[in-house]
C-alpha cells in the first residue's frame, strides 16, 4: 500500500486543472509518485553528505532535482527555518504561514543596497604614537568619548559601529616650549644667530623625537603657503636639513610628508617674489638635500630614488616648463650622480643646448631670461664636467698595451716611433721609454696581413716562426678597461663640441695629456 493517498493524487489534479481524474487513475498514480518522491529525497541526501553538512536543506532538494533534469521547486531559498502554525481545532495538524505576494508591489518596490566588492588595503593606524589624518581613521572632531555604562545601539539597517578613540600623544611643558620657539624663529627672524643656535640645537640634542611629527607638518603645511617667501622657504630647508643630521631622531617614517616639500623648493615655478631673492641658492640646497635622503634611505626604499629620478626628468625634458624649473631638475638630477647625469641628461644635451640658445636669440632685450639661461648652461657644464671627470676618476694608472701583443682583428701594435719598423728596433724603443719613466704609446694601423684567430700567420703552438719568444695575451679585465676608456675618450671630444675649452677645466691632469 502506498503512503501517498488516493485523496492527495486527486486533489493536486484538481489544483492543476484536471477535474475528471477516475478513480482508478488516481489509485495507480499513487506508488508512482511515492517512488518518485523517495528517488528524489535520496539524491537530496547525498548531496547533504558530499556538502558535509547533517541537516537536509532545500537547496539539496534543488540540486536533486537539476540532477533528474526537472525544474527546481521556487519560494523556498530562504536560508531561515520554517515557522509552522498550529491548524485551529486539530492538535496534531501544522501548516506554514505563507503571505500572497503581489507582484506589483514586488517590482515597484526599491531595490536594496548593492552589496561593497571585497578589497584589502592598508593605511597607518599610528605612526610613533600619533594617529595620521587621514581618511580611513575617524577625525578628532566627530569623536565623543561614550560613557561605560552605555553601548552603541544597533539600528535596523546599520551596523554596530564601535568607536575607539586615537592614542593620545602627550607633550611635556617643555617639548612644547622648545617646539614653539623654533617656528617662531623660522617665520620671524631666520637671519639671526639666535635660529642658527636653534639649528645646531635641533640637529645635536636627544630627547627631541616626539617632535618630529609636529616638525613635519609645520614644514609641509609652511611650504606650501609660503612659495612667496623666501627667506621662510630657506629656513624650513634648514629644519629639514638639521632633523636629518639628529643621530637620535628616526625620521624614515615621515620621509613621506617630507619630500614633497623639498622637491617642491627645486623645481617650483616661482620661489620668492623679489628679484634679489638668491633661489638659486635654495634649489642648489634642496638638491643636495634630496641626494643625502635617497644616500641614506635608498636601502630602505628601493623606488624612492626612482620616483624622485623620473620626477626630475620629466621636469627637465618638459619644454613648456621654466628656465628655473630646468635647473632645479639638473641640480636634482646631477646631485643623485654622475651615473644619473650619463643617463638622464647627456642623451638630451646637444637638443637642450640647441633650445637654450634659441631662447638666448629670441629674449636679447630681456635681460632676465638670458640670465636664467645662462645660468641653466653653467649647471649643464657642471653636470656634465663632473659626470666625465668621474668616469675618469673610475680607471686605474694601468700600464699600455705591449707592443708585441697581437689584436683579433686585422690591425697591428707599434711602438711610439713610425719609423722603427723592425721587431728589433720596437723592443729597443720599450726599453728606452722604460728607462725614462714611462710606457710607450699605443698605435693601431691597418697594415697586418692575417688575424688571430687560434693561430696567427706565422705563428704555430703559440710562438713566431723564427723566434722563441712566447705570445702573451691581453687578459681580459684590461681589454675592457680599455674599452671604457675609448669610450670616455669620445664622450670627452663629444663634449668638447658642446661647450669647448670650458670642459677641459674637469678633466685631471694625467688624461689631459692623453687628450692633447
Amino acid at each position: 500500500m502506498s503512503i501517498v493517498p488516493q485523496e492527495t493524487v486527486e486533489v493536486i489534479a484538481q489544483s492543476i486543472g484536471i477535474n475528471n481524474l477516475s478513480p482508478d487513475a488516481a489509485l495507480a498514480l499513487a506508488p508512482d509518485v511515492e517512488y518518485r518522491m523517495r528517488e528524489i529525497m535520496q539524491e537530496a541526501i547525498k548531496c547533504m553528505h558530499h556538502s558535509k553538512r547533517t541537516t537536509l536543506t532545500t537547496d539539496d532538494v534543488d540540486s536533486a532535482l537539476s540532477m533528474r533534469n526537472v525544474e527546481p521547486i521556487y519560494g523556498f531559498t530562504s536560508g531561515d527555518p520554517l515557522r509552522f502554525k498550529r491548524a485551529l481545532g486539530h492538535k496534531d495538524l501544522f501548516y506554514i504561514d505563507d503571505k500572497d505576494v503581489d507582484f506589483k508591489d514586488v517590482i515597484e518596490a526599491p531595490l536594496p543596497k548593492a552589496p561593497l566588492d571585497t578589497s584589502i588595503f592598508c593605511h597607518w593606524l599610528a605612526i610613533e604614537g600619533v594617529q595620521p589624518a587621514i581618511p580611513e581613521n575617524a577625525p578628532v572632531e566627530v569623536i565623543t568619548t561614550l560613557p561605560d555604562t552605555k553601548k552603541p545601539e544597533q539600528k535596523i539597517d546599520e551596523l554596530p559601529v564601535d568607536i575607539r578613540l586615537p592614542v593620545k600623544h602627550v607633550l611635556s611643558r617643555e617639548l612644547q616650549l622648545y617646539f614653539n620657539k623654533i617656528t617662531e624663529l623660522a617665520v620671524n627672524t631666520p637671519d639671526t644667530d639666535l635660529f642658527k643656535e636653534a639649528l645646531m640645537s635641533l640637529a645635536t640634542d636627544s630627547g627631541l623625537h616626539p617632535l618630529v611629527p609636529y616638525f613635519t607638518c609645520f614644514i609641509e603645511d609652511e611650504v606650501s603657503r609660503g612659495l612667496n617667501n623666501f627667506h621662510l622657504l630657506f629656513a624650513l630647508m634648514r629644519l629639514v636639513w638639521s632633523l636629518l643630521q639628529n643621530p637620535h631622531i628616526h625620521i624614515e617614517p615621515y620621509l613621506h610628508q617630507l619630500m614633497p616639500p623639498v622637491v617642491t623648493c627645486i623645481v617650483a615655478r616661482r620661489l620668492g617674489n623679489r628679484i634679489a631673492d638668491n633661489h638659486w641658492e635654495l634649489r642648489d640646497f634642496s638638491a643636495n638635500l634630496v641626494a643625502t635622503i635617497c644616500k641614506r634611505f635608498g636601502h630602505s626604499y628601493g623606488d624612492l630614488q626612482t620616483r624622485l629620478t623620473r620626477t626630475l626628468h620629466k621636469s627637465f625634458s618638459d619644454r613648456k616648463q621654466t628656465l628655473t624649473q630646468h635647473y632645479g631638475a639638473i641640480q636634482g638630477l646631477t646631485a643623485l650622480g654622475p651615473h644619473v647625469v650619463r643617463r638622464y641628461i647627456l642623451p638630451d644635451l646637444e637638443s637642450y643646448l640647441g633650445f637654450l640658445e634659441e631662447m638666448i636669440l629670441e629674449n636679447k632685450q630681456k635681460e632676465i631670461t638670458r640670465h636664467e639661461a645662462w645660468r641653466v648652461y653653467g649647471a649643464l657644464l657642471r653636470a656634465s664636467g663632473r659626470s666625465v671627470y668621474n668616469l675618469l676618476k673610475l680607471f686605474p694608472v694601468l700600464p699600455s698595451q705591449h707592443a708585441n701583443n697581437v689584436l683579433r682583428s686585422k690591425f697591428r701594435v707599434i711602438g711610439t716611433s713610425e719609423t722603427h719598423r723592425g721587431k728589433g728596433n720596437e723592443e729597443e724603443v720599450e726599453e728606452k721609454e722604460k728607462e725614462k719613466g714611462g710606457s710607450p704609446m699605443v698605435v693601431v694601423t691597418e697594415d697586418v696581413e692575417g688575424e688571430m684567430e687560434g693561430e696567427s700567420p706565422g705563428v704555430k703552438g703559440g710562438r713566431r716562426k723564427g723566434k722563441g719568444k712566447g705570445l702573451r695575451r691581453t687578459p681580459a679585465y684590461l681589454n675592457q678597461v680599455w674599452k671604457d676608456d675609448l669610450n670616455s675618450g669620445k664622450l670627452v671630444v663629444s663634449l668638447f663640441e658642446l661647450f669647448g675649452e670650458g670642459i677641459m677645466s674637469f678633466i685631471p691632469s694625467p688624461e689631459m695629456s692623453l687628450f692633447l
